[in-house]
């Protein structure tokens, strides 16, 4: 079986990647107990991997846009989004993909050698990029990936990846026994766990078939006690090098010289540097000898909680001017949603740095956002702060929750509160549809007009107020006392019209309207 490369493939398998990263990265985190126990591998993979998705939907949104260079685009998103041990490695490993994406035609046959090519080669250049390699690592996954690609038989792209894949995940359970830390803890490496992802999310693309994957979750005790002995280098310092090849590679042997864990990936002119040391100055001193460093991260290894700030804020992810404007007002922190964007979790985590509080909890607003923002809590987590999600679906979840939001109670009754009133608050919307496609209620056309109830589609129209009632029916449970509704661009009307038929024939239930300005979505619906 042959399938075809072409932009879209490669799109679709750094998306795949990134959603079933997000929705396992918690777990993956869990799993970090090595070269530190600082539990982030999971994070920092996701966040180099958004950094390549961001970067490929520039690229691909260019009219006549090639694999080449979608691939470049790949690899440059890989290496400036780059974050932790693991996420330097990983992107060095997307590099490789993207060195044999070069030159090949769109619409080529995805075929096994592509594939067997692409996985030794990112075997190679991950091996290359660390300086003191150790087996029982993502290291050893990505080998024992391109081992099983190689010896699988036949050229058929399906077969190749799925005997990579298996090969990823046979070694991946192995690692266990491969490091003491490990071996101690329980658990399988986390880098090589977020790897096996990255493969499988491959897979799940080429044959069309999402399936579930779901790491070996580490035994927590075990964990902390393995953080409570950790007595390598007190820092993590990262940073883009502007520097020639002869300039790394005089650069390599002084870093090793300072610490563990160097890894540099990249190429002439720019590289991503990595390296846990004691003397961060020293790290950065000794780049600034051979060429240019820039966004410089340097992070504490070792358990340093500063002082809290004090008081509580709310972030918030809103898809209207209106909505934003109204929750600024009350002092929340706003994350604009655009259109067919939802936000990044850099965007969340400087919303989350622009609060006066260390206390913060985070409302997205969205089902696709919510992995990013759990991405975006762990990184402030770990600088400190106190951080907590309550998983809001709809914008008007999260206004339901801000409604009952106590700044002076305790945190964790003030995240319970809130997490109740987003939970009993169904959500619904109208829209209209942009092109054909089958629903679970039938076909519609492009210009329908749809219903949706709890994230389904469940009435299809050509009128929105009649589909409007439909999806206000539906969503009206037995004690039902409050519906809202946030009107959006091209809703005139509709807003009156519904709050005079609901008080006709559901007198005693109120109806609350908000001007939200949204785009796409008319009218946003909660029952609560």
């Amino acid at each position: 079986m042959a399938a075809i490369v072409n932009v879209d493939t490669v799109r679709q398998w750094i998306q795949v990647s990134l959603e079933s990263l997000g929705a396992q990265r918690a777990a993956i985190d869990s799993l970090n107990v090595f070269p530190v126990p600082d539990g982030d591998t999971g994070t920092n993979m996701y966040m180099t991997l958004e950094s390549t998705a961001e970067a490929i939907e520039v690229a691909a949104a260019r009219p006549d846009v090639t694999l080449t260079e979608v691939g470049a685009a790949m690899a440059r998103g890989a290496l400036l989004g780059a974050r932790g041990n693991s996420g330097v490695i990983l992107a060095q490993i997307l590099r490789a993909f993207a060195e044999e994406l070069r030159g090949i035609p769109d619409g080529a046959a995805f075929d096994g050698p592509l594939v067997r090519r692409a996985l030794r080669r990112a075997s190679d250049l991950a091996y290359r990029a660390v300086a003191a390699p150790v087996e029982g690592t993502i290291l050893t996954v990505a080998r024992a990936a391109a081992d099983a690609a190689e010896a699988s038989e036949g050229n058929g792209v399906v077969s190749v990846v799925e005997a990579g894949a298996a090969g990823a995940r046979a070694a991946l359970a192995q690692t266990t026994e491969m490091l003491p830390a490990l071996r101690r803890a329980g658990v399988v490496d986390s880098g090589g766990a977020g790897l096996v992802v990255v493969y499988d999310a491959m897979m799940d693309v080429l044959t069309g078939i999402r399936r579930p994957h779901v790491p070996v979750r580490a035994a927590p005790a075990t964990v902390h006690e393995i953080q409570e002995e950790y007595g390598g280098p007190a820092y993590e310092v990262m940073y883009l090098l502007d520097a020639t090849e002869a300039g790394v590679d005089a650069l390599r042997p002084r870093l090793e010289a300072l610490g563990d864990s160097l890894v540099v990936v990249g190429g002439d002119p720019l590289w991503n540097v990595h390296v846990h040391v004691d003397d961060a100055g020293a790290a950065v001193e000794a780049a600034l000898e051979v060429g240019r460093p820039h966004r410089i991260r340097i992070t504490h290894l070792q358990t340093l909680i500063p002082e809290p700030k004090g008081g509580r804020s709310l972030v918030v992810v809103v898809h209207g001017p209106g909505v934003a404007a109204m929750l600024a007002e009350g002092g929340a922190v706003v994350v604009p949603a655009e259109p067919a964007r939802r936000p990044s979790t850099r965007e969340i985590l400087q919303a989350i740095d622009r609060c006066e509080g260390s206390d913060v909890i985070v409302l997205p607003s969205d089902r696709d956002t919510r992995a990013v923002a759990e991405a975006a809590a762990e990184e402030a987590r770990a600088q400190g702060r106190r951080v907590a999600v309550i998983p809001t679906r709809s914008v008007v979840q999260s206004l339901a929750a801000v409604a009952v939001h106590e700044p002076s109670a305790l945190f964790e009754d003030d995240v319970i509160a809130m997490t109740r009133a987003a939970s009993a608050t169904h959500y619904g919307a109208v829209t209209t549809a942009a092109r054909e496609a089958l629903t679970s209620v039938g076909e519609c056309r492009a210009g329908d007009v749809l219903g949706l109830a709890d994230g389904d589609i469940v009435h299809i129209g050509n009128d929105s107020y009649v589909v409007a009632q439909a999806v206000i029916e539906r969503m009206l449970t037995t004690g039902s006392e409050l519906v809202t509704v946030v009107a959006g661009l091209g809703s005139a009307g509709l807003p009156e019209a519904l709050e005079t038929w609901l008080a006709r024939v559901h007198p005693g239930i109120d109806m609350v309207v908000y001007d939200g300005g949204q785009p796409l979505w008319p009218l946003i619906i909660g029952v609560e």
